[in-house]
């Protein structure tokens, strides 16, 4: 990378129904492959991605405001307004809001690789476009690979306080 990168506000592809958006920042092909970013706004309750691990790359979050409830491996914890994580590769992980509190966090990974069009996958998934199973072809294009995590459907049925049926990425009940 050999200039400064400006990527303006209006700009930023906007996908997702109120109250949950993510901006589209910056891709890696943008940056010379340096990082992609993107914003992401969720209303209370509501989860991110399954969990799941990146090879290659850490992934960093800075939350600007609200709470996260995030899986690191076999454990959960909070980050709130001002707090910063540093997921390291191989490490698995998914968040979600706590109920009664929304979050916004920025989210980086570094070195970046494509992946606004996982985003875009999965905002197609959310609108009835397509299906979930079809996150899972992209596990190598993408470096997402997922993981079922008994922390985490723990931590989900908690959230909801109830025992709900956990169904996986593939809609499998188990």
């Amino acid at each position: 990378m050999d200039k400064p990168i400006i990527s303006r506000r209006a700009d930023h592809e906007e996908l997702g129904a109120a109250p949950n958006f993510t901006w589209l920042i910056a891709d890696a092909d943008q940056t010379d492959g340096v990082m992609n970013v993107v914003r992401t706004v969720l209303g209370e309750g509501v989860d991110g991605p399954p969990p799941h691990y990146h090879k290659q790359s850490p992934e960093m979050f800075y939350l600007l405001d609200g709470a996260l409830r995030v899986l690191l491996d076999d454990e959960v914890v909070t980050i709130e307004k001002g707090d910063y994580l540093l997921v390291p590769p191989l490490t698995q992980h998914a968040w979600g809001t706590p109920m009664g509190v929304g979050a916004d966090v920025l989210i980086v990974k570094a070195p970046g690789n494509n992946r606004f069009d996982y985003f875009r996958l999965g905002d197609r998934i959310r609108r009835g476009l397509a299906s979930p199973g079809e996150i899972l072809e992209t596990a190598e294009r993408f470096d997402n690979w997922f993981v079922e995590n008994a922390a985490w459907r723990h931590e989900l049925a908690v959230r909801e306080g109830e025992r709900a049926e956990y169904v996986p990425l593939d809609g499998v009940f188990r």
